[in-house]
């Protein structure tokens, strides 16, 4: 895959370009969403590019379960763990997705409302 083929999250997580990142591991990147939607919005993004969740596959299950333990930690050390936060993942054009590459919203700081969207 060439440089002009990476997702703006790939740059991201490939440090190519800068963002406010709150976490890292070997297999994911958390970082505070540009035009946050509640007091705390983190975006937990893997490392691998998985084009969005309805495309995953079992292979991928081990990382899905690593970005939701990332999120509860995560949820916990912004101190929102027991106020609550909503987690989001966005599929399709329908399902508000902006970027070609799986990531998990985590929303916190407000009451969130129900139904959303």
């Amino acid at each position: 895959m060439g440089m002009a083929d990476k997702t703006l999250f790939e740059k991201i997580c490939d440090k190519e370009i800068p963002a406010a990142i709150v976490f890292e591991d070997d297999r994911c990147v958390a970082f505070r969403d540009i035009s946050p939607q509640a007091p705390v919005h983190l975006l937990i993004v893997p490392r691998q590019s998985i084009p969005r969740v309805g495309s995953a596959t079992a292979d991928d299950a081990a990382l899905l379960g690593h970005l939701l333990l990332v999120a509860g930690q995560l949820a916990r050390t912004e101190g929102v763990a027991d106020s609550g936060f909503r987690l989001v993942i966005n599929n399709g054009p329908h399902g508000g997705e902006a970027v070609p590459h799986l990531h998990v919203h985590l929303l916190a700081g407000r009451q969130l409302q129900w139904p959303p969207g």
